[in-house]
């Protein structure tokens, strides 16, 4: 049987690594690609902050093409959803017919995705939709994820859990109202090894620094 492609939306972090082995296990799509937006102006992962080199690191751990999509800065919400059909019509055209996304639980971006992907011939998939945070996070950790945070929203997050590791500690470290896997976006994270990797990625945790409101550990290859 053929089995339909897929395009995966990889912010570099744990949700989409562990939604590439989600649905690597399942084996009802094949992904065939990793699709980033990237911030034009500094080369780096948008939000997370992450090298486009070591993006490109993780990508090719993952055996997977990466998708770039460069956004300018500042990027206004049009130009981004110009970007973002552009990429859309290209996969399409590649007889894709699938996005997946790692989102979690919140119902207004899993709708805005929805939205934007009506009529573009593409389905969204939502592999790791409605997990229970805090056993997924666990499992994550259990089944060898390795991943550093990159980014904490210092309103939510003490910055000294940047550049942190994601682990049983951290987990047991975090304060009660922040979500075990940052869903609300408490903090960012670099997914580094696992088993959706084909070998490690290996990160060394350079300077911490604050721009934009929030705390960026910036990480470079080790």
């Amino acid at each position: 049987m053929i089995r339909p492609k897929a395009l995966l939306s990889w912010s570099s972090g744990k949700d989409a690594a562990w939604a590439l082995h989600v649905l690597r296990q399942a084996s009802e799509v094949e992904v065939v690609g990793l699709l980033t937006t990237t911030n034009a102006a500094f080369d780096r992962v948008a939000m997370h902050g992450v090298r486009a080199s070591l993006l490109e690191a993780q990508a090719e751990a993952t055996g997977l093409p990466l998708w770039k999509v460069p956004l300018p800065w500042p990027c206004p919400n049009e130009a981004y959803e110009a970007l973002m059909a552009e990429a859309c019509a290209r996969a399409v055209a590649e007889g894709i017919g699938a996005m997946a996304f790692g989102d979690l639980f919140l119902e207004d971006v899993r709708d805005y995705r929805i939205q934007k992907l009506a009529g573009t011939g593409l389905r969204p998939l939502f592999p790791i939709w409605n997990s229970d945070t805090a056993a997924l996070a666990q499992a994550m950790v259990a089944a060898g994820l390795k991943a550093t945070l990159t980014c904490v929203d210092p309103r939510a997050l003490d910055p000294s859990f940047a550049g942190r590791a994601f682990d049983a500690q951290l987990l047991a470290d975090l304060p009660a109202p922040v979500d075990p896997c940052g869903e609300r976006g408490e903090f960012h994270t670099f997914a580094w090894d696992g088993p959706m990797f084909r070998h490690p990625v290996p990160v060394r945790r350079g300077e911490v620094v604050e721009r934009d409101g929030f705390v960026f550990a910036d990480l470079a290859p080790a």
